[in-house]
């Protein structure tokens, strides 16, 4: 009772006060305690790191709101004055802290509505790269793309605010149809023996992507119940157009999202073997000539004074 008089007269703190912050500092002190605990639990029996991270992240989330309550309680007695309290606080926060109350708000529509999950690769704004940390006012990416090709990994890591769900589109490369759809463009010149091009091209292409259609067909089937996704076809394809300086062989195939960059490597790695075996075959580039209709022309173009 001494030392209670003392910071009273001190330090002008209330008995009342005083009990209420030793009230907050022992419920701190027990639920850290017991989120300590828990998440050593989750880590000595969860192994699947994926199922680990969810009961850690869950553990920590409760902490938070168990922590807010009680204390909120030790400090508001009636529960009249609970409801003004939280009114009141709730009035101040939507004018001082909109940001943050609007990253919470982000926080849980992820949780129920589910957009996107750790370990799902995502595109958000100019932002994209696979979802590592997702927690009360922001989620956390491992950049992919900016200055490196092909989604392979910059090596940063990106911290969006939950808020920005409700303003930019997000692009989720895993939800629904896991697949996605990738084009090589190859330009050879008009004088190559294109249809020759083209069948190797559709050969290399199906060696290494035709084991994919499978695996997609039944993806799909499953996405297809829950979004109105719809292919005619789902088997590689090599397309053929005119460009300026030449045929344009263009092959499409679906492909993991993490492994385009590798298939893409591979592709090409054969597509160069081939091409350099065949004498009838040139790649195009941007190039000037003088076209001599009289001498290079079909019979049926040339000029009839001629």
């Amino acid at each position: 009772m001494e030392v209670i008089e003392w910071i009273e007269k001190t330090w002008r703190i209330s008995e009342t006060s005083q009990l209420k912050i030793l009230y907050s500092l022992i419920t701190f002190l027990i639920l850290w305690t017991l989120r300590k605990l828990l998440v050593k639990l989750v880590n000595n029996k969860i192994e699947n790191v994926r199922e680990q991270y969810h009961w850690r992240n869950g553990v920590n989330n409760a902490y938070y709101i168990f922590l807010i309550i009680i204390i909120g309680s030790i400090w508001v007695d009636k529960m009249g004055s609970l409801a003004t309290f939280f009114g009141l606080v709730t009035a101040g926060l939507a004018i001082a802290l909109q940001d943050p109350i609007v990253n919470v708000a982000g926080w849980l529509f992820i949780l129920i509505r589910k957009p996107f999950e750790v370990g799902d690769r995502i595109q958000i704004g100019d932002h994209a790269g696979d979802v590592i940390d997702i927690r009360f006012f922001q989620f956390t990416l491992n950049e992919i793309n900016n200055w490196v090709d092909a989604d392979q990994s910059t090596g940063r890591i990106i911290h969006v605010p939950n808020g920005q769900i409700f303003k930019l589109p997000q692009a989720n490369y895993n939800q629904g149809f896991s697949h996605i759809w990738n084009e090589i463009g190859i330009l050879i010149t008009f004088e190559s023996n294109w249809q020759k091009a083209k069948d190797i091209l559709s050969a290399i292409v199906k060696k290494h992507t035709e084991h994919l259609t499978k695996e997609a067909q039944e993806r799909l089937i499953e996405a297809s119940k829950k979004y109105m996704i719809f292919y005619g076809t789902l088997t590689p394809i090599v397309y053929t157009a005119v460009k300026d300086s030449g045929v344009m062989l263009t092959m499409r195939y679906l492909v993991d999202p993490r492994k385009r960059r590798l298939t893409e490597h591979n592709i090409w790695e054969e597509v160069l073997e081939r091409f350099a075996e065949s004498n009838d075959i040139d790649f195009a580039y941007p190039t000037q000539r003088i076209y001599l209709n009289p001498q290079e022309g079909k019979p049926g173009t040339k000029p009839k004074n001629l």
